[in-house]
């Protein structure tokens, strides 16, 4: 596990905005250095919000989109296009405002698909998904993500991963089924911590007064199953991109005086 790094802006347009160019400069890097890149996209309000940034970002033609493989951290399990599922929202907001291969892009499945209400048989269905696209250089049942995105919830959940809840305790499936959530709706599918922990780099987004509190519990060493957001980090580096707002409660200490 590495030392988490924070980087605290001024208000949450601005951090969707760097986040963004960020975003940005890490999927450019991996397409020049091996041909590709691999994203782990988030929903909710800060999710959405560095997806707009993107799209209206005057970098983002640097991206070669038709090179870039796109996954979901988790997923409302609701019928394909209802307004609330994360892979709806990620269209509105950015994927269909650029050229993607849609071979490269997996939503994860809908309750109106060919598993209908066996949420547990969708869920390893997107994990054979995932199985299939790591190569044998990815030591591992996913293939290694460049970046994957987390939103932080109030409760400390990232993903669909909420405190004490079996999903958080999960340590060898990478993909489960969630039944009983207590944001609605109830049941959901989602990548688990063995899964989020795959990747490159992982990025927990939060803005508000609302994450405040969440943000300074699972940065100050509390237990995965209580706080899930403690429990998320990435192989190389681990980001807390957040605003003035979310990082109130946090020690000076734990953030450099320059964060803009």
């Amino acid at each position: 596990m590495n030392t988490p790094q924070l980087v605290v802006h001024r208000d949450k347009e601005l951090m969707a905005e760097a986040a963004a160019a960020r975003l940005i400069t890490k999927i450019v890097d991996a397409q020049a250095s091996r041909g590709y890149a691999s994203i782990v996209l988030t929903g909710g309000r800060n999710g959405n919000g560095l997806l707009a940034a993107l799209s209206s970002a005057p970098a983002r033609d640097a991206v070669d989109w038709a090179r870039l493989d796109l996954w979901w951290g988790d997923e409302r399990y609701l019928p394909e296009g209802d307004p609330d599922r994360n892979d709806t929202q990620a269209r509105a907001a950015l994927l269909d405002a650029v050229p993607l291969d849609p071979a490269r892009v997996h939503p994860m499945p809908a309750s109106d698909g060919p598993y209908g209400a066996d949420v547990e048989a969708a869920a390893e269905s997107y994990a054979a998904e995932l199985a299939k696209a790591a190569g044998p250089e990815n030591h591992g049942p996913v293939p290694v993500f460049d970046v994957l995105m987390l939103g932080v919830g109030p409760d400390t959940h990232v993903a669909s991963l909420f405190p004490e809840l079996p999903a958080v305790r999960e340590t060898e499936r990478t993909v489960v089924g969630v039944h009983g959530a207590p944001k609605p709706p109830p049941t959901r599918i989602s990548l688990t911590l063995p899964a989020i922990r795959s990747a490159r780099e992982v990025w927990l987004l939060a803005a508000g007064e609302d994450k405040a509190q969440a943000a300074a519990i699972a940065l100050s060493g509390a237990g995965e199953i209580q706080a899930p957001a403690a429990g998320a980090y990435g192989r190389a580096r681990t980001l807390w991109l957040l605003d003035a707002a979310a990082a109130s409660q946090l020690p000076r200490s734990l953030y450099p005086p320059a964060s803009a």
